[in-house]
């Protein structure tokens, strides 16, 4: 069983919404089936009531969603670069020509928002922000409240949110996090098979985008949103992606997703407890770690409730993955510059407590044979 950071288990009846007839995609099934996905969006990205915050799906990774949101914005960019995947949103906008500046945070922590202001202040004015809500390399999350505390007092700046492995477990929050654009693949919290990323821009941002000249055409923040907008997707969509979206979807918020005794809740309190699941596995991670003499790499104020990046001090991490592995549970060495330093736990999408626990039982096995 998958307890990697993503892709993460999927369950049968999702996948076999990806086995459905192939549909036309300027057919009215089509518009039947954008249409199942728009109420449940803005619960996922924490719209407000009232929200004019434009809500999307399109075919493409979420690393594609990244150079997207980057056609939509101005010269200068502000990259906050604190992991393997924020590296990657700042080498994007270099790559896509921005003017980019660069606020390096030590692995293991978020950006505090005293530094953000401080820089904002310093060195703008910057036409956005860049930056991972939730550090798939390194356990960590940064909060996005203080944020977007910060983001209020600089009302032409743009902020650019990556919730990759953030969205479907935990509060996003969009509106009142003062977001611009957030962008998300599927594969992770979600418990999706990969192939479409969803996205939520604001009207902000879709003033911005509309003034840019060079936006290309797949990845034209524009027309995929008013395409979603109008049902109709600029190109083919990845259909059987989309079936399995929208019946997740539809899952979580009616609760289906849920502990037995939880599955009672809907709506807004279903996703509510979606989220405290979460945390519940992320703390109890934590604890199983701390009685084994290890320790999450990330600060205590930045870790994940969706993926545990532990330090591996002296075990040989290679060898505690592949015991897990011979016992049916696939967890993730470190990332990149981690890699045998670190190991990580997914405890996101629709894994279980109970589930957790045979995870947790498995690794004291393999660790009575390996001690720390």
């Amino acid at each position: 069983m998958l307890w990697i950071p993503g892709p993460t288990e999927v369950r049968p009846e999702i996948l076999a919404e990806c086995a459905r007839p192939a549909i036309g995609h300027r057919s009215k099934a089509m518009i039947e089936l954008i249409e199942r996905l728009d109420p449940h969006l803005p619960l996922a990205f924490g719209l407000r009531d009232g929200s004019t915050s434009h809500v999307a799906v399109h075919s493409v990774s979420a690393s594609g969603m990244m150079e997207s949101s980057l056609k939509g914005v101005g010269k200068r960019v502000l990259c906050v670069e604190n992991g393997a995947f924020s590296r990657r949103y700042r080498q994007m906008a270099e790559l896509v020509g921005k003017e980019v500046t660069r606020i390096d945070v030590t692995w293991g922590s978020g950006v505090e928002p005293a530094e953000l202001r401080r820089v904002l202040t310093e060195s703008g004015p910057f036409d956005a922000v860049t930056m991972v809500s939730n550090e798939t390399s390194t356990g960590v999350r940064t909060p996005l409240t203080g944020i977007g505390e910060v983001m209020q007092d600089f009302p032409d700046t743009l902020l650019l949110v990556d919730l990759v492995s953030y969205i479907a477990g935990a509060a996003v929050d969009f509106d009142t996090n003062r977001i611009d654009f957030a962008l998300a693949g599927v594969q992770k919290a979600f418990a999706l098979p990969p192939g479409v990323a969803v996205v939520c821009a604001s009207e902000r941002y879709m003033e911005s985008a509309r003034r840019q000249e060079l936006r290309g055409w797949f990845l034209d923040p524009v027309k995929l949103i008013e395409g979603h907008a109008a049902r109709k997707t600029p190109a083919t969509p990845a259909t059987p992606q989309y079936y399995a979206l929208a019946r997740q979807l539809e899952d979580i918020t009616s609760g289906k997703t849920l502990p037995l005794d939880e599955r009672h809740k809907t709506g807004t309190d279903a996703w509510q407890a979606r989220f405290e699941k979460h945390e519940r596995m992320q703390a109890r991670t934590a604890e199983w770690a701390g009685s084994h003499g290890l320790e999450l790499f990330p600060q205590a104020h930045f870790a994940s409730p969706t993926v545990s990046c532990i330090s591996a001090g002296s075990l040989d991490v290679a060898r505690f993955v592949a015991g897990l592995a011979d016992r049916g549970f696939e967890i993730s060495n470190g990332y990149g510059d981690l890699k045998g330093k670190t190991f990580r736990i997914g405890h996101m999408g629709d894994h279980m407590e109970e589930g957790l626990e045979d995870l947790l039982r498995a690794a004291d096995e393999v660790l009575a044979q390996q001690p720390v």
